[in-house]
């Protein structure tokens, strides 16, 4: 619900149900990249806001998980296509 306000300014909560819609589930690829450019990596991609958000998937392998949504996929892949030389970067999944 969210708030409106009348003639008088005064707010009151706005039924907004049908309004509403489900936000589109999240995507992810599955990286691994050379240990000692991880962090580089990361500070990259948290630079761009909102864009994406980095996890790892399993420390010992070093792969990484890039969450990312339907909207910002074409930025996403084409920043990983920028980057994936520099950074000996795998596609995992």
């Amino acid at each position: 619900m969210t708030s409106e306000s009348d003639d008088c300014g005064n707010f009151r909560a706005a039924d907004r149900s049908s309004e509403s819609q489900t936000p589109a589930a999240m995507r992810s690829v599955v990286l691994w990249i050379e240990p000692s450019k991880i962090i580089l990596f990361k500070a990259i991609i948290e630079s761009y806001d909102n864009l994406a958000t980095l996890r790892t998937e399993d420390p010992t392998r070093h792969h990484l998980r890039l969450y990312y949504s339907p909207e910002s996929e074409t930025e996403v892949m084409d920043l990983l296509a920028a980057v994936s030389d520099r950074f000996s970067m795998r596609r995992i999944g």
